[in-house]
């Protein structure tokens, strides 16, 4: 299971959520604090579910979100960290 990294902008360090409070179904209220003890910034945060990108097995129908145009859903399928080389596009540059 892969945990949201939150990262100071001033320090760099690790931030981490004090407290958080629900406001909605879809919107969440957190307050950060940076752990790095010579920086110490803190700062309110919003969370947001804004659109779906797969749908639930288990559907509630009172939740509705817009669905997330093909792009979107590109995009979340991406990680900036991975390294692993496409297969299909190493074996075509190889034969191609």
């Amino acid at each position: 299971m892969s945990t949201y990294k939150l990262v100071c902008p001033h320090c760099h360090g690790r931030m981490r959520i004090r407290t958080s409070d629900g406001q909605h179904i879809f919107l969440r209220i957190a307050y950060l604090q940076c752990t790095n003890e010579a920086c110490g910034w803190s700062v309110r945060a919003e969370f947001q579910m804004t659109h779906e990108l797969s749908p639930s097995g288990m559907a509630n129908p009172t939740v509705r979100l817009p669905v997330a145009p093909t792009t979107l859903r590109r995009q979340a399928m991406q990680r900036d960290d991975e390294q692993q080389l496409d297969l299909i596009d190493t074996l075509e540059a190889a034969h191609g």
